[in-house]
């Protein structure tokens, strides 16, 4: 069995790569169920096994899979009209990380992405406690748009956008149903839109699409456990919850 899958997937001919992969799509179903900072967990793991530039590629459909039953679940909260003014600095966003995947050393991206997570997480924390005097920044046009920007591109350098998205979110301040709906739809959106730019540069391949079939149970099992931790989660747990995911998450990115 595991010979086979080696021969016709991405995947090595070792048990435990292939169960630390399935943990690895777990995370992904987490992250889209709500748990965001499990993502970047998802990212440095599959980084691991299948190399950074490859699991760019390959981690794609396995997100827009989670991003749809993301949605489905999560369709009652939020509306696309929340995600409008973020699309065009994300396809912009995308556009440059398209550009500058061939340019960038993905080690130096990763430490680069943690450490601007950090500051997004560091601003929220102070965002908390003087929300008044910050209150017209959040809520400017220009705010969406430089988070929208910097999602597009730092998802389509290393599909770590999860936690840029949510600390952008909990400076909303949404209910919980509503972050969940607005994070679902505008990651539906952005990966369905990077699938070209990512088949263009030869990410996406047939042995890549069978690695993804393999992994699919990981990122049902990730939905599931997600949705049922998040309906017993209160605002305030579900908002501390995200924070320290994210954080861990931006931390393990730089280290």
């Amino acid at each position: 069995m595991l010979d086979w899958l080696s021969a016709h997937t991405l995947l090595p001919a070792n048990g435990w790569m292939l169960l630390l992969a399935l943990f690895g799509a777990m995370c992904i179903g987490l992250s889209k169920s709500g748990l965001a900072g499990t993502a970047t967990l998802n990212v440095v793991i599959m980084a691991w096994i299948f190399g950074a530039k490859p699991s760019v590629g390959l981690v794609l459909p396995l997100l827009i899979v989670a991003d749809l039953l993301g949605y489905l679940i999560n369709r009652k909260g939020g509306s696309w009209r929340q995600i409008v003014p973020m699309m065009p600095p994300a396809i912009a966003g995308v556009i440059v990380g398209w550009l500058l995947l061939d340019r960038i050393d993905n080690a130096v991206a990763r430490v680069v992405i943690g450490w601007i997570i950090l500051g997004l997480l560091a601003f929220n924390f102070i965002l908390r406690r003087r929300r008044e005097q910050f209150l017209a920044l959040t809520e400017h046009r220009g705010f969406a748009h430089g988070m929208g920007f910097l999602a597009g591109t730092v998802t389509m350098i290393a599909n770590a956008a999860g936690p840029v998205m949510t600390v952008f979110l909990l400076s909303q301040r949404l209910e919980k149903r509503e972050h969940l709906g607005v994070f679902c739809r505008f990651f539906l959106f952005i990966n369905l839109f990077k699938l070209p730019f990512s088949n263009s540069v030869g990410l996406i391949t047939a042995p890549s699409l069978l690695t993804n079939l393999v992994l699919l149970p990981g990122v049902f099992l990730g939905i599931f456990l997600g949705w049922q931790i998040l309906k017993r989660i209160q605002q305030d747990a579900f908002e501390t919850t995200l924070a320290i995911l994210t954080a861990f998450a931006a931390i393990w990115l730089i280290l």
